[in-house]
C-alpha cells in the first residue's frame, strides 16, 4: 500500500529496547527528584566552597519586584535570573522549582509584618492592627491575596504570624484548633476584601454596570429580600470605613466566646 502506509508504525514501547530506559520528553526546567516539596526542608547552601553568589532572600526580592510591577504571571525563573544577572540554570541550584520561588515570595512578604514583643492584652485592638497590616501588604503587593488563597504560606515568617495570632487570641478562651479556624476566617476576610478592592479599582465601568444590574434585579420583584436591602443601603462607603466596619464584626465573632461565655463546641443539625 502506498503513501503513509509504507512508513513504519512507531511502537508504544521505547525504541531503545527492553534493557534501556524509556525515553521521555525532557522537562522545561530541571527538578531534582530528591528535592523536597517543602523548600524549608531543604537547607540553604552553606558550608565549604566558594560563597554563593545569591541567596534565597535576594532571589525572593527580585521576584517580588517583578510581580509588584507586572503581576505574578510575569514571574519566571528566567526573568528572575535576568534581574539578578545570573544564568537561568544556575538559579535552580538555589530554588529547584517554580513553586519554591512562590513560597519564598510569600514568606518574604510575611516578613514585612511588625509584631510587638508580646500582645497588649487588648484582643480587639491587636487583631485590628494585624488586619490593617495585612491589608497594607495586599495593597503594596496586589498579587498577594490571590496567591495566598491557593498556596498557603508556611515559611518561618508566616509561622511567626501564626504564632502571634494564637498569642493574641489566647484570652478568648478558644482552644488551639478553634483559634486556627478563627485565623482562617480572619485572613479570608482581609484577603477577599483586598481582592474586591482591586477589582473595583481596575474595573470602574464593570462596577457601574454591576450596580445597575443589581438594581434592576431588585426592582423585578423576584428578589424581595435583595430589594429590601437595596432600599435601606446608602451610597457606597469609603473603602477604609467599610473595611473597619466589617472587620469589627469579624473580630466580634472571634471574641464571642470570651465576651458572651459561649462554648467552643458548635451545635448544629
Amino acid at each position: 500500500m502506498g503513501g503513509r502506509g509504507d512508513l513504519p508504525v512507531p511502537s508504544s514501547k521505547s525504541p531503545t529496547g527492553p534493557d534501556q530506559p524509556e525515553q521521555s520528553e525532557q522537562p522545561d526546567r530541571p527538578t531534582p527528584p530528591e528535592a523536597p516539596e517543602v523548600i524549608w526542608l531543604r537547607p540553604e547552601r552553606t558550608g565549604r566552597g566558594p560563597r554563593p553568589a545569591h541567596s534565597r532572600d535576594s532571589i525572593a526580592a527580585a521576584a517580588i519586584a517583578i510581580a509588584d510591577a507586572e503581576g505574578l504571571d510575569a514571574v519566571s525563573m528566567r526573568r528572575v535570573a535576568a534581574a539578578l544577572g545570573a544564568g537561568t540554570m544556575s538559579l535552580y541550584n538555589y530554588v529547584p522549582k517554580k513553586e519554591h520561588l512562590l513560597d519564598l515570595m510569600l514568606d518574604a512578604v510575611a516578613g514585612e509584618y511588625r509584631f510587638p514583643p508580646a500582645p497588649s492584652g487588648d484582643v480587639r485592638a491587636d487583631l485590628a492592627d494585624l488586619a490593617h497590616q495585612q491589608l497594607g501588604l495586599s495593597r503594596r503587593h496586589p498579587w498577594l491575596p490571590a496567591l495566598v488563597l491557593v498556596r498557603p504560606s508556611i515559611g518561618p515568617n508566616a509561622l511567626r504570624y501564626t504564632d502571634h495570632f494564637l498569642a493574641v487570641t489566647a484570652p478568648t478562651g478558644l482552644g488551639g484548633g478553634a483559634r486556627m479556624e478563627a485565623m482562617a476566617l480572619f485572613n479570608g476576610f482581609v484577603g477577599q476584601f483586598a481582592q474586591y478592592e482591586q477589582t473595583a479599582a481596575a474595573g470602574a465601568k464593570w462596577q457601574a454596570e454591576l450596580v445597575g444590574y443589581l438594581g434592576q434585579a431588585a426592582a423585578s420583584g423576584e428578589f424581595p429580600h435583595l430589594a429590601q436591602a437595596f432600599a435601606t443601603t446608602g451610597p457606597p462607603a469609603d473603602p477604609d470605613r467599610a473595611f473597619d466596619r466589617t472587620l469589627d464584626r469579624v473580630i466580634s465573632a472571634i471574641l464571642a466566646p470570651a465576651e458572651g461565655g459561649a462554648q467552643e463546641t458548635v451545635e448544629g443539625g
